[in-house]
């Protein structure tokens, strides 16, 4: 099948990031847009738009009739869903192929075996993939919880089996508040995702969160490209990526990148993915969860790799096998990502939209070079009804000493008026000894003096 017409279902950074990998390859990019976001950079890069609702994402990402109708209108041969929004929705994918359009990702089953993360510790333990200890079973009585949690043993986490961001999710530390825990976390997950199930899960103690991005194509083949580091972030968000990651050896990330691989295998995976790990105090990892789309942080692999993600993403998903063999794919040089947010650190990450009056950041600087992916510009709003997220730096150098000096210079030179943004908490992490040393878990932000104020838990990251 060829993709000629392509629908991108999202907004901001990541829609003009999959644009620009259409006028690449001559794809016809077609834009979707709410009513807020008709002047938007992705709208007037794309070579045709659709308008599919009010400002509310609700009302207009998220609305699956509007965007299906849209891709219809368009003629679309495909979706790319992005991140976010409905780019993990199952019945999504389900109303693609009912539409007669491609869906760019896997099938809806595997989205939702992965979606459910004792599903996906169930799969990829068949595998022969270590997971976190823990309790997966269907009994949810409060005394199985009990008697689980006691056989597991504290501290231990309580964990909604669906969803993601933190939400459901709480640390027990004792017998005596493992009911509190249970209740608390039920109803935020009914709240939250419509799912009470709860899992249990030994709670690793300051623990590195690891992640390998897979490649899988529907003829049996599957690769690894590597490792990224995701261990700077703050409340289950992550602040700042790298890769390779820093605590690992060559013969760690060889065997880290064979077991993603090889549970990617098992499960039957089509498309790109990202198997997360983490990684105990005494090196062990342990797979926690799947991601069954395209990463924020993928610009740090195709840093250091050279492969465009997108672009075989579009190949997978037009039935081609993968132009990719594991032999002959080469970590070269080291990359870091930041994500800039237009929030306050100093007012607990408070957002903070508004109007641009200057948005420069600087491209190519010093040893290294510096890649910019962003959807505004001088003079451009930060709307409120949207993530805060307005650009992402990606430095990439021979070194990872190196790739932290260029990333320095280009945030040290960045100038962002009219927002506030989380640059100057960039810095403090990248100058920081924890950080440069390669030191540093997730359990609190390398160098921040204002960490305590900022709700860092110690939690284990649930991606979003």
């Amino acid at each position: 099948m060829k993709i000629a017409r392509l629908l991108i279902a999202n907004r901001g950074e990541i829609a003009c990031r999959v644009i620009r990998t259409c006028r690449r390859l001559g794809v016809r990019a077609i834009a979707v847009h709410s009513d807020a976001d008709r002047d938007a950079l992705h709208v007037r890069l794309a070579d045709e738009a659709r308008a599919i609702g009010p400002a509310p994402a609700r009302e207009s990402y998220l609305n699956v009739d509007a965007v299906i109708a849209a891709a219809r209108d368009a003629r679309a041969d495909a979706i790319h869903p992005g991140y976010g929004f409905l780019s993990e929705n199952a019945a999504f994918a389900e109303a693609c192929e009912r539409a007669g359009i491609r869906f760019v990702g896997p099938g809806p089953a595997a989205i939702r075996a992965m979606g459910l993360k004792h599903e996906a510790k169930a799969l990829v333990s068949a595998a022969g993939v270590p997971v976190v200890p823990g309790y997966m079973g269907e009994d949810q009585s409060e005394a199985t919880l009990a008697r689980e949690a006691a056989r597991i043993g504290f501290p231990l986490l309580v964990k909604a089996v669906a969803g993601g961001g933190g939400k459901g999710m709480r640390v027990v530390r004792d017998a005596g508040s493992l009911g509190e825990a249970v209740r608390g976390a039920r109803g935020e997950a009914e709240s939250a995702f419509g799912d009470g199930r709860l899992m249990l899960e030994k709670f690793l103690e300051r623990p590195r969160h690891v992640e390998v991005q897979v490649f899988a194509d529907a003829h049996g083949q599957c690769v690894h490209l590597f490792e990224r580091e995701c261990s700077v972030q703050r409340s289950h968000q992550k602040l700042l990526e790298e890769s390779p990651s820093p605590a690992l050896s060559p013969e760690e990330r060889a065997k880290i990148g064979a077991a993603a691989a090889r549970a990617a295998a098992a499960i039957g995976y089509a498309g790109a993915g990202t198997m997360e790990f983490l990684r105990d105090r005494e090196g062990r990892l342990h797979f926690m969860e799947m991601n069954t789309r395209l990463q924020v942080e993928h610009p740090v692999t195709e840093a250091i790799t050279g492969i465009d993600i997108v672009k075989e993403q579009l190949r997978i998903a037009a039935d081609e096998p993968l132009a990719l063999e594991q032999e002959r794919i080469a970590c070269r040089g080291h990359a870091i990502e930041c994500r800039i947010n237009a929030e306050d650190p100093a007012q607990g990450f408070r957002p903070s939209p508004g109007r641009l009056a200057a948005f420069e950041i600087l491209r190519d600087e010093g040893p290294g070079t510096v890649r910019v992916d962003t959807h505004l510009a001088a003079g451009e709003e930060v709307l409120p009804h949207y993530d805060s997220l307005i650009a992402k730096v990606i430095a990439h150098a021979p070194t990872r000493e190196k790739a932290i000096e260029t990333m320095l210079r280009a945030l040290a030179g960045a100038r962002i008026e009219g927002v506030a943004t989380t640059i100057p908490l960039h810095l403090e992490v990248l100058v920081s000894g924890e950080f440069r040393s390669g030191k540093y878990d997730t359990s609190r932000i390398p160098g921040w003096k204002s960490a305590a104020s900022a709700g860092i838990s110690g939690l284990p990251m649930d991606p979003s």
